[in-house]
């Protein structure tokens, strides 16, 4: 039970480290507390609601009573399976705006504006177009990760971009590309008809290589002389160590990871010495700068049977599930989002701060689809809450889950964005785009006009995208929030790093699957004491923004 790295989390970035060291010719051993990523639902795209809702692989944490949003406890799942989230969540990949990873750089995370970050996000892809207009110069084309394009063939996903552009706003043929903003495809982690997770792209190649996967929950690092020598787990057979002859390296994610470094005896030193547990470096930054991206579905009503509810007959996912089982085709081959925007909310905002998912149904996360048969909804919210919450030990006990509080919508800004939102939202869906298609609102409904009455709607239906980071911020030393330098490197021990979404500084633009494993790619290199030079292309920023908006 021991090997040169111990990588905690078989996730998305945790699997990227594993097959980069392995590559290097280093020992590997990845602990993971989930099981096998095998079975339909898990791997079909369309059937994406399903593993997030399964005990089987995820976490089924829940966030404590959010104050603003009426004490309502929101879902937040986390994958606990191989591939971690990659392998339960919507497959949407995007790499986050230039103008976040120069945030980053700013606020102190040196080494990871934008020119340091795009080699990795290339060398990670395997970019497949699909003839819709994408830059191959700012793609990869032989990494690892597969990264398609839905055949975008129902006409509610055309006049969704179609609706953008009436509005007054650009069209991007690639929003990973030199260009985020403006109405497009979207693009996905699917090849071949199947989820490609992070377990297919980076674990698998790396277990081939000789890494190795350790069952067990990890309980806490082991240290020795002020060093990280290996992770203490619990397994079936009782408690183990796995010890790490160069370092440990904490890829658990957002929840988990704070979660172990505060077991570990990492963290705010009052808080763990409430559960008693001594501090070896009194990190108060841990667990703290928890964000999230939150979202309201704006549903409408079809006044015609094109939409994804013609197949939620029992029959009509038969005919999907055995389409997908035996040829890999059909609509359970795409995960259905297949258009998307990036806008600027108002004048003077430097760069878009609204995202936009489209799907031509219906329907919510856990699968409950809007009684009223055929229609559509825009998934949208803010990318840039200044909204912060923590992640705090409910025990010493590494078996009982932690509490988590988003603190969404704690400020007038939270809320002045989501008005802005559904009323953006609305002003789209009225282009002349969506004249064929367009019936009455079904959410929030066209009662719901006044900011009050907005207000009261946003409270009792927003949900979280699912897209938490920041509780272990990557920041320069003397930086008393900051929980890792620039290398990954945990402040005030030796051996230990941690590398995924937990060190983001700030949330990116959109969904986070992409940076975090790029955070892998990256921290893997660091590790390894190379890196890849820069690249200094400079995305296009557009400095007007639409006169007809207000």
């Amino acid at each position: 039970m021991q090997a040169d790295y111990v990588v905690v989390g078989a996730g998305s970035a945790g699997c990227a480290m594993a097959y980069r060291l392995a590559e290097a010719g280093h020992s590997v051993m990845v602990i993971e507390h989930g099981g096998s990523d095998w079975g339909p639902f898990i791997n079909m795209p369309g059937a994406l609601s399903y593993p997030m809702n399964m005990k089987r692989y995820d976490w089924g944490y829940q966030t404590e009573p959010e104050p603003h949003l009426g004490g309502r406890r929101l879902a937040c799942p986390r994958g606990k399976v191989i591939g971690g989230s990659s392998s339960i969540n919507g497959m949407i990949y995007v790499r986050g705006h230039a103008r976040d990873y120069d945030h980053w750089r700013d606020q102190g995370a040196d080494g990871w504006g934008y020119a340091d970050v795009l080699p990795y996000f290339k060398r990670l892809e395997n970019w497949h177009d699909g003839g819709h207009g994408g830059d191959p110069a700012w793609r990869g084309t032989d990494g690892p990760l597969h990264i398609t394009r839905g055949v975008r063939d129902n006409p509610l996903v055309q006049a969704f971009v179609e609706a953008g552009r009436q509005a007054g706003y650009p069209v991007t043929g690639d929003y990973n590309g030199h260009r985020q903003e403006g109405f497009g495809p979207f693009e996905m982690t699917v090849w071949k008809g199947e989820r490609w997770s992070a377990a297919k792209a980076y674990l698998r190649p790396a277990q081939a290589l000789g890494a190795q996967v350790v069952r067990g929950l990890a309980q806490r690092v082991i240290f020795e002389e002020g060093r990280a020598r290996g992770v203490e787990i619990a397994t079936r057979g009782g408690t183990q160590t796995v010890r790490a002859a160069r370092e440990v390296i904490v890829a658990a994610g957002a929840i988990n990871a704070p979660q172990l470094l505060m077991l570990s005896g990492i963290g705010p030193g009052a808080h763990l010495a409430e559960h008693g547990i001594e501090v070896r470096a009194d990190r108060p930054g841990v667990g703290g700068n928890l964000q999230d991206h939150l979202e309201l579905y704006v549903q409408m009503a079809a006044t015609q049977p094109v939409s994804l509810f013609k197949y939620w007959s029992l029959m009509g996912k038969a005919w999907v599930g055995a389409q997908w089982l035996f040829r890999r085709k059909g609509p359970g081959a795409s995960n259905q989002f297949e258009s998307t925007g990036f806008i600027r909310s108002r004048a003077g905002v430097d760069y878009p701060d609204i995202q936009y998912h489209f799907l031509p149904l219906a329907v919510r996360y856990d699968g409950k689809a809007a009684a009223e048969g055929h229609g559509f909804q825009a998934h949208v919210g803010p990318m840039r809450s200044p909204s912060r919450g923590r992640v705090s030990l409910r025990s010493g006990r590494a078996a009982d889950a932690p509490k988590i509080l988003f603190n969404y919508m704690s400020t007038e800004e939270d809320w002045q964005d989501f008005r802005t939102c559904i009323r953006l939202t609305r002003e789209i869906f009225g282009q002349e785009a969506f004249a064929p298609y367009r019936g009455h609102e079904i959410q929030p409904g066209d009662a719901a006009q006044t900011d009050a009455e907005l207000d009261e709607a946003i409270r009792e239906h927003v949900e979280s995208a699912y897209h938490p980071c920041g509780t272990c911020k990557m920041g320069r030393r003397d930086d008393p929030q900051a929980v890792v330098d620039g290398q990954g490197r945990v402040i005030g021990v030796e051996g230990l790093r941690v590398a995924d979404s937990s060190i983001f500084p700030r949330i990116t633009n959109g969904n986070l699957n992409a940076p975090s494993i790029m955070v892998g790619e990256k921290i893997a290199d660091h590790v390894l004491g190379r890196s890849l030079p820069a690249d200094n292309a400079e995305p296009w920023i557009n400095p007007n923004w639409r006169t007809s908006q207000r």
